[in-house]
């Protein structure tokens, strides 16, 4: 197989990395007023991004006034999405200087962000005003009046009177949405002997008003927190996703987040943190097998109020500081102690818990096996399910060539080794919900299902086109293969499935399609491109820089299309907005000449439509799957409105009868949650899956017998 550089990459269009709130977990703020001016630092890497957007991106497209039109739509929607912070006024002011924002990154300026994000932080202080005296209000929930929900639809206010007329229905809109929401549960605490103790504080339920007040106001806070560095790597990448959704900078924060998410390592307490509507610091997870978990005192909804350094070191107040701020922190070089004061869930004693530093491993994106075994016919059949969730590794081990750097494709490998020794006759590898990777590993899982040839073929921005084979005699597992995809499966995955699909090696079942990237981005470290490699040079980031798009054996590239299903199970992702042709600026679809490769004939058009009849014949009787398909149907009627009522009697009726935002929201918490089972037997979709991988087997079987 050719060898791919470490940095190519097809990365997640959709992962929260490390850098959001899970990041911070493993492991004071600014005063407030306007963020300081542009440094030296801004300076230069905004010129290197500049220079190599024009040299180095796929689409050769030029950093023109069209870009610039793009780019500050961009950072527009960045900063106010929903147009609710920015008046008309201020955006007509920020249009006299968009067709000079490309001049202005050539030469090096980030004036402009400034100037706009320091308007920013003065509207979000006026609306913090705003909101205050609006939460003091009796509102009339009686009046048949709508708010606007869709941020395209949305227009930014005329001035004072229609901005605060549009916070007036927000608020209403917010303490409607409180009527609706269900108390949370908080986790309980247990003691030595593995008991729920007693709560020592009766549960209260917050005051709407009052839980609004801070939602709003820890906002305003964490926007005066923001640094150089945050918002040089919000403009610049709203420069680069003009582009194609998938070319952005990383700050050097961002950078050493994302490397530790690809090797599945770092070295911290193992917790995983998340910013409170209060200003505190909020557990929101204790990483299995880590230091915390060895420790046993944090549990998660404890509140982190300050950090010490060292067994003796003071303890600093972190109340009110930026996440990532608390995050650097608690994270350190194992061996070492780090001290925590703690205010446990349903108390407001505070308590200090010394914990030593280890490595933590990130097993919860591993891969997974299981042996599930299904009976059918009299026949029990043993099938061996794999999830995973990433094409992940460990980039800093294989640049070093070690032995045993962190691998998808050694992991994997094992788990089928150990499928064959236990006599497995079927694979159901889970593809759901993984975002991508390393292009290499995805070559190289290929070829664990196939003899050789052709897995993936790449162009550059030249036009030349470079096919990359899995030249490894031999296949680890050579029998009956389902791969179960749905719309969040991107990048690294959609070539997994496509060279399956065209290989005709197994049967692609799922969504109607995956989510279509077919672009390969590379990793440019803006240290090394300015510098060189000086000893000791500061760190700059990156550049994620879109240079490839990749194309299946048959020549298709997955780019817009994704990989279509050969037994489309009904299911609500499929209908999500999260798809590339959903995605702003993204690059067309197209295709290259097909790459000699030898079809395998495991599976035909004759053997896909029989498993689709015996599919379509078990959904159609099964209760589950018909409410499947009218939560679809109802999910897409609500998911069209524009607007929403503000009359209560009406709200709560419609809320009553179905919530698009509340389905969305729970399927996305669904998605997110590592620590359900490796493929559940008793879940009704996982067991239609199951039976297809039946039904396919009987009939392969009974192929080989005529």
């Amino acid at each position: 197989m050719r060898s791919l550089p470490a940095t190519a990459r097809c990365f997640s269009p959709l992962r929260v990395g490390l850098a959001g709130a899970v990041i911070a977990v493993l492991v004071g703020g600014r005063a407030w007023g306007e963020i300081s001016k542009p440094g030296d630092e801004d300076h230069n890497v905004t010129l290197a991004v500049a220079q190599l957007l024009r040299t180095q991106h796929i689409s050769k497209h030029p950093l023109d006034n069209e870009i610039s039109h793009r780019f500050l739509e961009r950072f527009l929607k960045t900063l106010d999405p929903m147009k609710l912070y920015f008046e008309q006024s201020d955006v007509d002011a920020f249009k006299k200087s968009q067709l000079d924002l490309d001049d202005a990154a050539r030469r090096g300026d980030v004036r402009f962000a400034y100037d706009v994000f320091n308007v920013f932080l003065h509207r979000v202080d006026e609306r913090i005003k705003m909101v205050d005296e609006l939460l003091k209000m009796d509102h009339d929930f009686t009046v048949d009046e709508e708010m606007v929900i869709d941020p395209e639809a949305a227009t930014y206010a005329k001035g004072p009177s229609e901005a605060r007329d549009l916070w007036r229905k927000r608020i209403k809109y917010d303490l409607l949405l409180q009527k609706t929401a269900k108390p949370k549960k908080s986790a309980e605490a247990k003691n030595g002997e593995g008991e729920p103790e007693p709560k020592k504080t009766a549960d209260k339920p917050e005051d709407p008003r009052e839980k609004l007040s801070k939602r709003y106001h820890n906002f305003a806070r964490r926007m005066h927190q923001i640094d150089n560095d945050e918002l040089l790597e919000m403009y610049l990448t709203a420069l680069t996703t003009s582009f194609d959704p998938h070319t952005s900078y990383m700050s050097p924060r961002t950078l050493e987040n994302f490397e530790i998410e690809m090797r599945l390592q770092l070295d911290g307490i193992g917790a995983a943190l998340m910013s409170g509507d209060d200003g505190y610091t909020v557990v929101s997870k204790i990483v299995p097998g880590g230091a915390a978990d060895k420790d046993g005192r944090l549990k998660a909804e404890d509140r982190v109020t300050g950090v010490g350094q060292g067994a003796g070191g003071p303890i600093e107040d972190v109340v009110n500081m930026k996440l990532s701020d608390v995050v650097q922190k608690i994270r350190g070089r194992r061996g070492t102690v780090v001290r925590l004061e703690v205010m446990p869930i349903d108390t407001t004693e505070r308590k200090i818990y010394d914990i030593t530093r280890d490595e933590i491993k990130l097993t919860d994106q591993e891969a997974r096996g299981r042996i599930i075994e299904q009976t059918k016919g009299g026949t029990t059949y043993r099938i061996g399910a794999i999830d995973l969730p990433s094409f992940y590794m460990d980039m800093e081990g294989a640049r070093r060539d070690l032995p045993d750097f962190k691998s998808t494709t050694r992991d994997v490998r094992r788990i089928l080794d150990d499928f064959k020794s236990k006599g497995v006759q079927a694979v159901v590898l889970d593809l759901r919900n993984n975002g991508g990777g390393s292009l290499t590993e995805a070559i190289s899982l290929t070829g664990l299902f196939i003899d050789e040839g052709p897995v993936v073929q790449v162009k550059d921005s030249e036009g030349r086109v470079q096919q990359y084979d899995d030249i490894e005699r031999g296949a680890a597992w050579d029998g009956p293969l389902v791969v179960l995809t749905n719309k969040l499966s991107a990048s690294a995955s959609e070539i997994f499935a496509g060279a399956i699909q065209d290989y005709k090696r197994g049967l692609v079942v799922g969504d109607h399609a995956t989510h279509g990237k077919g672009t390969v981005q590379s990793l440019l470290d803006l240290s090394r491109q300015l510098l060189g490699r000086i000893p000791n040079a500061p760190q700059l980031g990156a550049l994620k820089i879109t240079m490839q798009k990749f194309y299946r054996p048959d020549g298709d590239s997955t780019q817009n299309r994704g990989v279509v299903a050969d037994i489309e199970l009904p299911w609500l992702t499929s209908e999500l907005p999260v798809g590339e042709s959903d995605l702003d600026y993204a690059l067309s679809f197209d295709r290259v000449n097909e790459a000699p490769y030898r079809k395998l004939q495991l599976v035909d058009r004759q053997l896909t439509d029989q498993l689709n009849t015996l599919s379509a014949e078990r959904r159609k009787e099964s209760s589950e799957f018909q409410a499947v398909e009218r939560r679809i149907v109802r999910y897409q009627e609500q998911k069209n409105r524009k607007s929403v009522t503000l009359n209560e009697k009406k709200f709560l009726a419609e809320r009553e009868e179905v919530n698009a935002d509340k389905e969305e929201e729970r399927e996305f918490e669904e998605l997110a949650n590592r620590t359900k089972p490796v493929f559940d037997p008793n879940n009704f979709y996982n067991r239609e899956v199951l039976a297809i991988t039946v039904d396919y087997l009987q009939l392969t079987k009974l192929a080989r017998a005529r």
